[in-house]
């Protein structure tokens, strides 16, 4: 694609690493059969190639308008488009870009910044959003459904197995992962302590900033990623080998510290070696002897698996989850349309909620038509958005399955 951008982008670190992304696209339109805000409005300036042209008319002096961003706002950032595409376009960074550009340019009402600011404001902040929490789950029953269903249900977490490995590695708690569901961290201890792995969380570390930095508000999230390197770092220096993470969405901005800062003098080199050491703990299980993790029983109740687009779109580990499970016995039944997302996509069931329930629909739909016992996935975003529709249906990370089946928190004080 042949670009003539104003001068002040062209010396702009936020043009220059547009026109990069954007000299790579050639038009093909492969990308529109797998954008899904395509494939429910049916105008292309809500698909990635649309989305495209409109940044590029605004780094070459078309005047952002209103309409120009809310067709960025309406996209997921689900990056499908990122496996589909031929030329290996990075979509997913041209879009931050762009929304961050015309942002500049277009200012949102009153309504809308005190949306975003709220949530800029508590969810990135575990102390902030616990308390939210355990009121709703106290007043859940006198509560209209339609926002009873929201609730997270409450759950203990069980014991977190002291560290008494030689083997560490640490993990990314997060910030509403601990308030909403704090079983799926300690699970994750307990698993890889029967691989004789010990997991360590940072009280220092946080929101990985993902949360911040697609809001706009991307200073703030490279500030929450230089802080989590602060926390983490001088138990790298101590021998851990990996940072684990259990929500896909933290995950795929972990393993871009590196790039994010890599003009930062003082975190770059750091940075680069987060992005080394960050794992999927799909990754982690898949990499040892996972035989001792077999039980007879895992084949018994049916599983739909929900992929999230941050592990098998952004962090680029289509079918990996799966696959595990299907060797540790499990029973997955098949899912209609799975490299769709399912609407949750950050805040955008906040921000976008007309559209996000669409997608929510017909992806509990698909999730259901085999009739599985249990929806499984690997991101909190998803597990949250999904167990508001999901009914009777219990919707857990696939780590608990794991700990579940060998009865592992049983005997475990709560």
């Amino acid at each position: 694609m042949q670009t003539s951008l104003l001068d002040k982008y062209k010396t702009s670190d936020l043009g220059q690493q547009a026109e990069s992304i954007l000299r790579k696209c050639v038009h093909c339109g492969f990308c529109l059969a797998t954008c899904p805000t395509y494939d429910l409005l049916g105008n292309e300036l809500d698909s990635p190639r649309g989305r495209i042209y409109q940044i590029k008319q605004v780094l070459e002096g078309v005047e952002p308008t209103e309409k120009t961003q809310l067709h960025l706002d309406r996209c997921l950032t689900c990056r499908n488009c990122e496996t589909t595409c031929p030329s290996g376009v990075e979509y997913g960074h041209l879009v931050d870009a762009g929304r961050a550009i015309v942002e500049e340019s277009v200012p949102r009402s009153l309504g809308q910044r005190l949306l975003r600011k709220s949530i800029r404001t508590v969810l990135p902040y575990t102390n902030r959003v616990k308390p939210l929490i355990k009121l709703g789950q106290l007043f859940s029953p006198l509560l209209p459904e339609s926002i009873a269903s929201h609730v997270p249900v409450k759950q203990a977490a069980g014991l977190w197995p002291a560290a008494r490995h030689s083997r560490k590695m640490l993990i990314l708690d997060g910030c509403v992962q601990p308030a909403m569901a704090p079983a799926i961290n300690a699970a994750t201890a307990r698993v890889l302590d029967k691989l004789k792995i010990s997991l360590i969380a940072c009280k220092q570390a946080g929101c990985c900033g993902a949360l911040s930095f697609h809001l706009n508000a991307q200073t703030d999230g490279l500030d929450f990623a230089r802080a989590n390197i602060d926390a983490w770092w001088p138990e790298i220096e101590s021998g851990a080998e990996a940072i684990v993470t259990t929500a896909s969405g933290c995950g795929v901005f972990v393993k871009d510290y590196g790039n994010l800062l890599k003009d930062d003098p003082v975190y770059a080199e750091k940075a680069a070696r987060i992005t080394a050491l960050c794992k999927d703990i799909s990754e982690v299980i898949a990499a040892e002897d996972i035989s001792v993790l077999k039980t007879e029983n895992n084949a018994e109740k049916p599983l739909a698996f929900h992929p999230p687009c941050t592990l098998q779109h952004g962090q680029k580990l289509p079918g990996k989850t799966e696959a595990l499970l299907q060797n540790l016995g499990f029973n997955l039944v098949k899912v209609k349309d799975a490299h769709f997302c399912c609407g949750s996509a950050g805040t955008y069931s906040i921000t976008q909620k007309s559209l996000s329930q669409r997608l929510l629909k017909r992806k509990i739909g698909s999730l259901l038509k085999n009739k599985p016992r249990t929806i499984a996935t690997a991101n909190i975003g998803c597990l949250l958005h999904l167990q508001s529709a999901a009914g009777d249906t219990p919707v857990l990370h696939w780590i608990q399955l794991l700990d579940d089946s060998h009865a592992l928190s049983t005997d475990i004080p709560t």
